[in-house]
């Protein structure tokens, strides 16, 4: 319960993102390739959870909702989305900068 991010990596990746509140689009979206989550267990201990570069992603997008952002607000200045047509037709899936 009540995640909250503790610490992240410097280094960032970024990927397109897509969300429910915004179903026909996609945008751009940095975000750390290694995050640190604290939450409450339902015992009411804090468990201490390490993720890293696409669940590090995910978790992130989903604590945002939880503190009222959509991942609009984490794209680039300039930076539109684009339709999920022009999406599905840049020929890149998924993929992490070595």
């Amino acid at each position: 319960m009540n995640p909250r991010i503790t610490d992240s990596s410097r280094d960032e990746d970024e990927q397109f993102e897509g969300c429910l509140s915004f179903f026909d689009v996609r945008g751009r979206v940095p975000r750390p390739l290694r995050i640190t989550v604290e939450t409450t267990t339902l015992d009411g201990e804090v468990a201490t959870t390490t993720y890293h570069r696409g669940l590090a992603s995910l978790i992130h997008h989903e604590i945002d909702h939880l503190d009222g952002l959509l991942y609009t607000a984490r794209m680039r200045t300039g930076i539109d989305p684009i339709p999920v047509e022009e999406y599905r037709q840049t020929g890149h899936s998924w993929a992490y900068k070595q």
